[in-house]
Order: C-alpha cells, then sequence, then structure tokens
C-alpha cells in the first residue's frame, strides 16, 4: 500500500505530502513514524495512493493506530492555505513533541483531586444573562471589566460543554496562568490536562496520545499551542486575554490565534468565547461588522463599599524623588502604608535585567550585541551582559574596550535593578521577582497559591503579573514607567499601552479592599493614559479608529511584511529596493511603504530591511508570497 504522508519537521520544506509504503490498510489522520533523508521524523497519513512511478521508503513504524480526528486535518488544509508556510513546519503543529512512543499512563480515578478546587461563587444577575447569550454555535466577544467574573463564565459554559460529552479547550497568554485556570477547572467533572514548553518533552507526548484516545470528555488548558491537540469532540473553546500579543505567532506558520480558533470551533460545531477588559480595536470593528454578538460585563463579580484611588507622578519634576532614584516619594509612602497593615503590593515595570543601557561615560562607547548591533542587558545577578533577542551573552568589562577609563555607568533600569532598591529600601519584606529571566522553581505558576495566601509582600514583574491575576490582599500597584510602550514604532502602541496599563491597574478595586494606583509617568496629560485611568474604554476606542482610518492600518486593510536579511548593509538595501521597485511595478494597485531598517536592524549577524505592503483585500497579500 502506498500513502502521502504530511512529514512534520521543521527541515522538510516542501510544499505538499510525500509518499511511502506500508504493507498494510491505514486510515487518514494515523500517526507514522518515517525517515526523512537519514533521520527520523513523524508524519500523518493522509490518504492512500496508487503505486507511484519512483522507488519509495517504507514507513518506519505506527506510533498510534487511533487516527487523528477528522477536524485536525481539515483545520490542518485550512491553514496551509490562510497561512502560507512549509508543509513541515504546519505539520509539525499537530503532532506530539517527540517521535518516542508513549507509555500508557494509568487512568486517574474520577474520584481523586490532585488540587483542592476553588470555591464557585453564585453567578451574578449580569453573568446569567451573559451565559444565556451564549448557547449556540458560532463566536462570540466578552467585553468585560477587570473583576467582572469572566472566569466564572468560563466554568459555567465549560460545565454545560461537558455535561453534554463535549471537550473544552481553554488558552491563556502566559504559562504562568495556567495554575490559576486549573484552580478554578478542577470543580468541574472529568479530567483537565494542562499542556505547555516548560512540561519535559516526554510529559507532553504522553498526554497528547492520552488526548488522542481519550473516550471522555476532557478539558485542556495551556497557550495557543493547545488549539492543535487531537480532540475528538470539541464543545467550546475559550480564548482568555484575548487581546494579548503572545496570541500572535512570530514563527513559521504567523499565524493568529483567535483566527485558529474560530475555524476550529465552526468544523466542530463548537462555541468559541474569546474574553478580554481591554479588547483590540480590530476585534471589536470586526464583530460590529459581521454582527457577531459583543457581550459586556460592566459590574464588579463582588459587590462593596471599597474604593480606589489614583495618584499620578510627573517624572519631569525631578522633586518627586527623595529616598530613591526609581520609586517616587508617593509610591514608597503607599508601599510604607501598605506593608504596616500586612497587605500586599505589586510593581510593574515592562522591563527585565538589571540595566537596559550600560555605557562608558568618558567616550560614549555603548555595550551592543556583536550579533545583532543592539544595546545589551545587563543583568547584576550574573555580572553578564545579555542580548534579548538573540540571547548571546558575554561578561561585564572592567573598564571600557575603546578607551580603557574604568567609568561604565548603568542607564534605565530592569526588574532585578527595582529587587536591588526594593529590598534596599524595605529590608524586611518579603520579595518575588517575575520575568521570563526567573527560575523554575519561582515562576509564577508554582507560587500562584503563595501569592494568594499573602506570603509576598511585594510582588515585582514584567507584563506577565498586568493580566489574570486576582490576590484578595493587593493594596497597592506601582506603574514605574507608564510611558515606555508608547515609544515603540508600531501602530498599536497606543492600543498596547492602554491595554497594559488598564490591565494592571484593573490588579486593585475588585472588591477586596480599598487599592491605590500610583502612576509614575513623563507624559501625565497623554490622552491614551488618560482613557486608561479613568477606564474609558469608548473614548480610547474612538480616537484609535479615526487615527487608524487617516492612516490606513487595520482594520482598514491587511499588511504584508516582507523582511530582506543579507551579510552586509548595502546589499540588504540593495535588494530590498529591488523588491520595492518590482512589487509596485506588478502590484501598482497596491500600498508599499519603504524599504527601511528592520525594527531590530541586525539578527543572525544578518542586516535585516523590511517593506510593508498594504491592501483592503487578503487575497492580494497572498498573491504575492504564494
Amino acid at each position: 500500500k502506498y500513502y502521502e504522508v504530511l512529514v512534520g519537521d521543521s527541515q522538510f520544506h516542501g510544499n505538499g505530502a510525500l509518499t511511502y509504503s506500508w504493507e498494510n490498510i491505514l486510515m487518514p489522520g494515523t500517526i507514522v513514524k518515517v525517515a526523512l533523508r537519514n533521520r527520523p521524523a513523524l508524519g500523518i497519513i493522509l490518504r492512500a495512493v496508487s503505486k507511484p512511478t519512483f522507488t519509495t521508503k517504507p514507513i518506519v513504524a505506527i506510533v498510534d493506530p487511533q487516527p487523528m480526528p477528522a477536524a485536525s486535518l481539515q483545520l490542518f488544509e485550512w491553514l496551509l492555505n490562510y497561512y502560507p508556510a512549509p508543509v513541515g513546519v504546519v505539520a509539525r503543529l499537530f503532532l506530539p513533541p517527540s517521535t518516542a512512543a508513549s507509555r500508557k499512563l494509568p487512568e486517574p480515578s474520577e474520584s481523586v483531586q490532585t488540587r483542592t478546587p476553588a470555591a464557585i461563587q453564585p453567578l451574578t444577575a449580569e453573568q446569567t444573562a451573559a451565559c444565556n447569550r451564549i448557547t449556540q454555535p458560532g463566536s462570540y466577544l466578552l467585553h468585560g471589566i477587570t473583576g467582572s467574573g469572566k472566569t466564572r463564565i468560563y466554568l459555567e459554559l465549560a460545565r454545560r460543554s461537558l455535561e453534554v460529552g463535549k471537550s473544552v479547550i481553554v488558552l491563556t497568554p502566559e504559562i504562568g496562568l495556567t495554575e490559576h485556570l486549573l484552580q478554578s477547572l478542577t470543580s468541574l467533572p472529568g479530567q483537565t490536562h494542562v499542556l505547555h514548553s516548560r512540561l519535559t518533552a516526554s510529559a507532553r507526548r504522553d498526554v497528547w496520545y492520552q488526548l488522542l484516545t481519550a473516550a471522555k470528555p476532557v478539558i485542556v488548558i495551556g497557550p495557543r499551542s493547545a488549539l492543535f491537540t487531537p480532540l475528538q469532540n470539541i464543545g467550546l473553546i475559550v480564548m482568555d486575554e484575548t487581546h494579548d500579543q503572545a496570541y500572535k505567532s512570530n514563527n513559521a506558520p504567523h499565524y493568529r490565534t483567535d483566527r485558529v480558533a474560530a475555524m476550529l470551533a465552526q468544523l466542530h460545531g463548537a462555541i468559541f468565547v474569546g474574553g478580554s477588559a481591554t479588547p483590540n480595536v480590530e476585534d471589536v470593528y470586526v464583530a460590529k461588522a459581521k454582527g457577531r454578538p459583543i457581550i459586556s460585563l460592566t459590574s464588579l463579580a463582588t459587590q462593596s463599599e471599597y474604593m480606589s484611588k489614583t495618584t499620578v507622578v510627573d517624572l519631569r519634576d525631578k522633586s518627586v524623588y527623595g529616598r530613591s532614584r526609581i520609586l517616587s516619594q508617593a509610591l514608597i509612602a503607599a508601599v510604607t502604608t501598605a506593608l504596616s497593615r500586612h497587605e500586599q503590593i505589586l510593581l510593574f515595570l515592562n522591563r527585565r535585567g538589571t540595566a537596559n543601557a550600560v555605557l562608558c561615560s568618558t567616550c560614549g562607547w555603548r555595550a551592543t550585541c556583536a550579533n545583532c548591533d543592539l544595546p545589551q542587558t545587563y543583568h547584576g545577578d550574573s555580572h553578564t551582559l545579555r542580548c534579548h533577542v538573540c540571547g548571546r551573552t558575554k561578561s561585564l568589562p572592567t573598564s571600557c574596550p575603546d578607551c580603557g577609563q574604568a567609568n561604565i555607568v548603568f542607564k534605565t533600569v530592569g526588574t532585578k535593578a527595582v529587587l536591588d532598591e526594593v529590598r534596599r529600601l524595605f529590608p524586611t519584606a518579603r520579595l518575588r521577582r517575575f520575568d521570563t529571566d526567573t527560575a523554575k522553581p519561582d515562576q509564577m505558576e508554582r507560587q500562584l497559591e503563595a501569592l494568594q495566601r499573602g506570603e509576598v509582600d511585594i510582588i515585582i514583574g514584567t507584563q506577565m503579573v498586568t493580566k489574570g491575576l486576582d490576590l484578595p490582599r493587593l493594596a497597592v500597584v506601582g506603574v514605574l514607567n507608564a510611558d515606555s510602550s508608547l515609544i515603540v514604532p508600531d501602530f498599536a502602541a497606543s492600543e498596547r499601552t492602554y491595554q497594559l496599563i488598564s490591565q494592571v491597574i484593573g490588579r486593585v478595586g475588585r472588591g477586596h479592599r480599598d487599592g491605590h494606583v500610583v502612576l509614575q509617568t513623563y507624559s501625565p496629560d497623554h490622552p491614551v493614559l488618560r482613557a486608561a485611568l479613568s477606564r474609558d474604554w469608548d473614548d480610547f476606542y474612538r480616537r484609535e479608529l479615526a487615527e487608524r482610518r487617516t492612516y490606513m492600518f487595520p482594520p482598514f486593510c491587511y499588511l504584508l511584511k516582507l523582511s530582506c536579511a543579507r551579510a552586509t548593509h548595502l546589499s540588504a538595501e540593495k535588494n530590498a529596493m529591488k523588491l520595492f521597485q518590482d512589487l509596485q511595478k506588478t502590484y501598482p494597485k497596491l500600498r508599499v511603504e519603504g524599504p527601511s531598517p528592520a525594527f531590530h536592524p541586525r539578527e543572525g549577524g544578518k542586516y535585516k530591511w523590511q517593506i510593508i505592503v498594504k491592501s483592503p483585500s487578503r487575497t492580494a497579500l497572498l498573491s504575492i508570497v504564494a
């Protein structure tokens, strides 16, 4: 017998399936092991074919006789056409992380609880009304203010899906938030599985095969990759914090999770719910244009008499500093008061490391990555310089490599510097830092229960601490530099700033206790910050939509970014210009902008230039990359 096999390997750059032989009949969707040149790889049986005219290799082994769901193969075909990429890269998404056979794990008893289930609060009238609107298959946007109880709605919808024998996928942008969702969902019947990259490859492999052969409905929690698990009968897909940038894949295939999730739900006849307190402007505009339900939650799930106040600190006035060059006097006072009341404090700065700029005050030398030409970040705990793009590290020089002077200075602090400063100011406080440099035992998903019990006094972190957390003892939120994301050269910089600030200040004022937000900024009158502080999403939406219409940005067009990487700056510029001229000649009706150096102008030792193509038609852009 002969079969076309979708080989799932990043080194296979073909545009179609490969033909292999096997002595028995195999069903489409069967997972097999094949030889790709001289290395083993996993593949998916696509279809049986007649004997080819060329010599074929035999399939090495049948990994599991249970075929993948037909909907998974349909999603593969759609993904390949909608987000063009090599077959090997796309197929890899649908396969387990290891070519080894799975270990047959014993089925856990349904009566055994590995975690204590969180108490289920009764639905509020607003939550009940929202659940009653989400009954038919289709896509729904759940726009609820922070603290309105979106997770409680997910719980109710998941319960309904499990009761009718259908599985549930719950997506989260941060691995650190999986534990929080797991606590909420363990109160439901059936097995709950967590899948993410911090698990070992063997653990992910074994869970994957368990899901492939699951006879009963299950719940799967994980980041965007959880969409490609081989569940047979899906009734509900939830995408929490749907606005988050982590849902956009930066590697081929460059897919958007919400669109893939909506298609998977359509294939299964399931419900897709995207929830956010700060939905993307584009998502709301498209939902309104296509008549998709937008369900609003405007009230806190926990009604109380507690109040929140906001203090805006103008960093242009140097008198706001006193005992610290990082924390203003107002923020130090708020932290001191909260500590005296045994309350928690969250300090947010979206920069990791100790210092983001290392330079010589004598000659102006600056530490940059030899591979990327980008500033290196100093990490004080390891006394190293690290590039946050390519990951290369080197030791911190004791003197300037150019002039030999020992006048090395550090500028623009990161979370590690904040930790050191807070430890100096509050030596008896219990501290925790959360960012992508955090060691495995201290990562957020492992520390969540300690945070909820109040065993940490001051939490310091990047954007991973701004969403999804509900900490009853949290009373003070300090935003150390609210302007940092506004200066990024991106059309969505204002939107991301609004979302980030709204999310972090939403950690307080959730009905547990009085809250105090201290926001440090160089632009206290910026309209984006004003809208975020007043939680006026409608005003922000109108302003942002008008600006995007003026300058032709999504949702009023589709964007295609074309990158040109060459060994020299001159060669990259020359070839990018040639491509620019060819595009203008071949596609005169499209709007072609550039060429210009990429945001990261040098990566992997190569210089990068880019071209942006805009079009109201997605098909026109696909024709360029086909």
